[in-house]
């Protein structure tokens, strides 16, 4: 079958050898490709699709103006923009289905800001010298980016790079035929947890939910779970959101790399989204489990969750800090805003007698929350757990008199 379209971009100036295998092999299995140029200096063996000048002027600028900067950063940035903004249009066009970026660090560099440009179900795979690196941060990456590692390929190919190559080419075509991107029927609640361990309320708010007539996406906040809902929400995906629990925001506040950026507890509010909120484990900071404790943590009550994540436990000024965090952040916001503010904890082992418990943290926390919630936030004082039935109750009834009203889509 030829069904789907394979965009494949690299410096064909350097690499035309492996990004000609590529192609070859997508063709082999019923794909096709249309190829695009980001080489600044020289010149493809064959013309492609879309040629460097074509990427540079789509930025607003020319191959010669990157020449002429004389700096490989800069030129390459030159790329990266035009690249990104040419790709973003021939989705829109329909042009192609999926798309594959190789290169190595200056490749991946300009492949990163090109997958950031696709919407959350556009197949985006990136071959790379620095797959899984540290040299990548987390923010740089789109949600659904896959990375494969381009092993043994820095000049020209062998068959240990085909091997890479190959397994790129069908993993790339084959979710370009299988994916179904999140175009739901229903009206979509995007909702923030954890597992249950810690959070509960997701066990009888699906259900509900769903038996309005919703469909219900929930994302696991461990930094790229809150990437993704933030992706979502600043596209306008959801009807209403249910953002109960904003411990990322918390673990940005406090330098932590399981961060879903800056702008976490921000896209919904900006696309007008009604959002119903309450800071689920505000009280823990995740980080690294594997590498040195920061000295700022030494001691800290800590948690180990497994090999890859710790949990901090934040002393009462720490946890001032996330409560003025929130406070920011929901200011913000220019759709309705209901806050949540359990009393009696907001997490599991946040509940009288559990192993984390410290009710003069809690206290502090909500005597901060009460004296900056923001004019545009109604907060609602709850003398419950986050997890009881009442949270959810409280929740529902909010979810319902909006729409009700009218201010959410039904």
């Amino acid at each position: 079958m030829t069904d789907r379209t394979i965009l494949v971009i690299g410096t064909y100036d350097t690499k035309n050898d492996e990004l000609s295998y590529l192609a070859r092999v997508i063709r082999a299995q019923g794909g096709k490709v249309v190829t695009m140029d980001v080489s600044v200096l020289g010149e493809p063996p064959q013309p492609t699709d879309y040629s460097k000048h074509d990427v540079a002027a789509e930025g607003g600028s020319s191959i010669q103006a990157a020449i002429d900067s004389g700096d490989e950063n800069h030129a390459m940035q030159i790329m990266a923009r035009g690249a990104s903004l040419l790709t973003s249009r021939l989705h829109r066009q329909g042009v192609f289905d999926g798309m594959i970026v190789l290169g190595g660090t200056m490749g991946t560099d300009l492949a990163l800001d090109v997958c950031t440009a696709l919407p959350l179900g556009v197949p985006k795979y990136v071959v790379s010298t620095v797959s899984f690196s540290p040299l990548i941060p987390a923010e740089r990456l789109a949600a659904d980016t896959q990375m494969i590692l381009w092993a043994g390929g820095l000049y020209g190919l062998n068959s240990v790079c085909k091997s890479s190559l190959s397994q790129a080419a069908g993993a790339v075509l084959g979710a370009a035929r299988a994916v179904e991107p999140p175009t739901p029927g229903k009206p979509l609640v995007g909702v923030m947890s954890l597992g249950t361990s810690a959070l509960k309320y997701v066990v009888p708010l699906k259900p509900a939910l769903e038996e309005r007539g919703y469909e219900v996406a929930v994302f696991h906040a461990t930094g790229m779970g809150g990437r993704a809902f933030e992706s979502l929400a600043a596209q306008g995906a959801f009807a209403c959101v249910m953002d109960f629990c904003t411990q990322e925001l918390g673990n940005h506040a406090h330098g932590s790399n399981i961060s879903a950026g800056a702008g976490r507890l921000t896209s919904a509010g900006q696309a007008g989204t009604p959002q119903i909120v309450a800071p689920g484990c505000y009280d823990l900071v995740d980080v690294v489990g594997w590498q040195p404790l920061p000295e700022k943590w030494a001691e800290h009550p800590k948690h180990a969750h497994n090999r890859l994540l710790t949990s901090i436990v934040l002393n009462t000024e720490e946890r001032r800090e996330v409560a003025r965090a929130h406070a920011r952040q929901l200011a913000t916001a220019q759709g309705p805003v209901a806050l949540l503010l359990p009393e009696a904890g907001l997490g599991e082992w946040d509940r009288d007698g559990a192993d984390l418990h410290d009710k003069e943290g809690l206290q502090a926390f909500l005597e901060e929350m009460r004296a900056g919630v923001p004019e545009n936030v109604t907060a609602h004082w709850l003398p419950c757990h986050i997890n009881d039935a009442a949270f959810c109750d409280k929740a529902l009834e909010i979810f319902d008199d909006w729409c009700a009203a009218g201010m959410v889509k039904c």
